[in-house]
C-alpha cells in the first residue's frame, strides 16, 4: 500500500493581510499531480485543513475542488481529520456526500466512522478512535486522534485535572492511555497507520504555529504512541521532521508553502510511505519525502539606505516574491519614502528602519552642553528637513515642564 502523508494546508490564511490563496491553490494542482504520479492508494490529511473556524468560501471551495480530484471518483480513498484551527462539526458536515468519493472525516477524539462502502473501497471495521480499511484487497487499521483540546480529551477519557503541573502530566499520560487502549485493534496482518494533530516532545517548531492550548503548548512524549505502527502521521508542526522517540517510523509532514519569515530557512516536503505485509511479516516499509516548489518565496532585503531600497524595488518589480525590508537609516523613514517604495514593488509586507546613528565621544559631549531646546531644533532639522518654528518649540517646552510638575 503506498500512503501520502500531508498536513497543515491552513487555506485562507493571509500574511500581514495579503491573500495566500492563489499560491494555495497552485500547491493543490501541484500536489494533486504528485499523488496520481506516485499512484497512491491512501491519502492522509494530518489537520489544520484551514486557518480558521470559518474559512473563507474560497478556500472551502478550494479543499473540496482537491478532495474531488484527489479520489478520482472513488478510486483512491483519502483520510482527514481535525486540527486546532479546524472546526471538527464544520469539517464533518460534508461527511454523507464525501462517502461516495471515498473520503473519511473525523473531527474530535474517539470519532466513529460508520462502516460500509467508500467510493471503491470499503471500512470493514471500525470503533471509538479507529477504523479499518480495505483498499484494493489489502486491509489496514488507523487509529485517529483529531487535535485533543484539554476539554475533548477530559470529554472523551472522564478524568478531571486541577492545576497545571498535574495538566501537563495528565495530558501526556491520557494520550498514552488513549492510543494504548486502540492498539489491541492493530494486528500483524495489517498496515498499521495512526495519525494526530499534536505537538510531540522535542519537535522543532517551524515558527507560525500557534499554542494548541490557552495558556501554553501541552506537548507528549514520542512513547506515548503505539510501538506496533508502522507509520505516525503528524500535524501542526510546520517544519518537516521526525518525531524523536518513534525510530524513524514518526513524521510532521510540514505545511505546503513558508507562512512566514521564521519558515523560509527550510524546505517544504510531503511524505510517501510504501508498506507491504505479507504472512504476517512486515516486507517493506520505506518512508521518502517528495520537496514541494516555493511559489512565491518571502524574502527578507537588507539595504544601506533608502535610496539603495528604492533602487532594489526598481530592479526587482517584476519577480514574485513577499518582501521584508530592512533599511539602514540615521532617520526614521517618511510615509513619502515607503510609498513610493510600494509603487514599485507592490508585495512589500513590512518596512523596517535599521538606525545607523553612532555617536562619538565628543558628539555625545557637545549633546551634554546643548540645551534641551537645541537638541529638539537639531533633531526637528535632520527629520523634517526644514526648522522647527518657535510655536512648535514653545508647545514642547511647556509640556515637558507639566510633566515635570506632576
Amino acid at each position: 500500500m503506498k500512503i501520502m502523508h500531508t498536513a497543515d494546508w491552513h487555506l485562507g490564511k493571509n500574511i500581514e493581510g495579503h491573500s495566500r490563496m492563489d499560491e494555495q491553490e497552485t500547491f493543490l494542482n501541484d500536489f494533486i499531480e504528485i499523488v496520481e504520479r506516485e499512484n497512491i492508494d491512501l491519502v492522509i490529511i494530518a489537520g489544520d485543513v484551514y486557518d480558521t473556524y470559518n474559512p473563507p468560501s474560497r478556500a472551502e471551495k478550494m479543499f473540496y475542488d482537491a478532495l474531488k480530484r484527489l479520489s478520482n471518483n472513488g478510486e483512491r480513498l483519502i483520510l482527514v481529520i481535525a486540527g486546532n484551527h479546524d472546526n471538527p462539526q464544520r469539517l464533518e458536515a460534508p461527511g454523507p456526500l464525501a462517502r461516495d468519493h471515498g473520503i473519511l472525516m473525523a473531527g474530535v477524539p474517539k470519532t466513529i466512522i460508520e462502516p460500509g462502502t467508500y467510493g471503491k473501497h470499503e471500512v470493514v471495521n471500525s470503533g471509538e478512535g479507529y477504523v479499518e480499511i480495505e483498499i484494493n484487497g489489502e486491509r489496514a487499521v488507523v487509529l485517529l486522534l483529531p487535535y485533543p483540546s484539554e476539554k475533548r480529551l477530559n470529554e472523551v477519557l472522564y478524568n478531571e485535572v486541577t492545576d497545571d503541573e498535574g495538566n501537563q502530566k495528565s495530558y501526556s499520560d491520557r494520550i498514552f492511555s488513549y492510543f494504548n487502549q486502540l492498539e489491541s485493534q492493530f494486528r500483524e496482518d495489517t498496515i498499521n497507520l495512526v495519525t494526530s494533530h499534536i505537538f510531540a516532545m522535542g519537535s522543532e517548531e517551524g515558527g507560525s504555529e500557534r499554542s494548541i492550548q490557552l495558556g501554553g503548548t501541552y506537548i507528549v512524549e514520542g512513547k506515548c504512541f503505539p510501538d506496533k505502527a508502522h507509520y505516525i502521521a503528524l500535524g501542526h508542526i510546520h517544519k518537516p521532521q521526525i518525531i524523536p522517540g518513534t525510530n524513524g517510523r514518526g513524521r510532521y509532514a510540514g505545511s505546503p508553502i513558508h507562512f512566514n519569515r521564521r519558515e523560509i530557512a527550510y524546505g517544504k516536503k510531503c511524505m510517501v510511505i510504501e508498506i507491504v505485509v505479507e504472512n504476517g511479516k512486515t516486507i517493506k516499509n520505506d518512508i521518502r519525502e517528495i520537496d514541494l516548489k516555493i511559489y512565491k518565496p518571502i524574502e527578507v532585503w537588507q539595504c544601506e539606505s533608502v535610496e539603495a531600497a528604492t533602487l532594489k524595488c526598481q530592479d526587482n518589480a517584476e519577480r514574485s516574491c513577499w518582501v521584508y525590508l530592512e533599511i539602514e537609516t540615521d532617520h526614521y523613514i517618511r510615509e513619502d519614502e515607503i510609498k513610493k517604495m510600494k509603487e514599485v514593488k507592490a508585495d512589500i509586507l513590512e518596512v523596517i528602519p535599521k538606525l545607523t546613528i553612532l555617536k562619538t565621544e565628543e558628539s555625545l559631549e557637545r549633546l551634554t552642553e546643548q540645551s534641551f531646546g537645541d537638541v529638539f531644533k537639531e533633531f526637528y532639522r535632520k527629520e523634517r528637513g526644514i526648522e522647527a518654528d518657535d510655536e512648535v518649540l514653545e508647545l514642547l517646552l511647556s509640556l515637558v515642564l507639566q510633566e515635570e510638575k506632576l
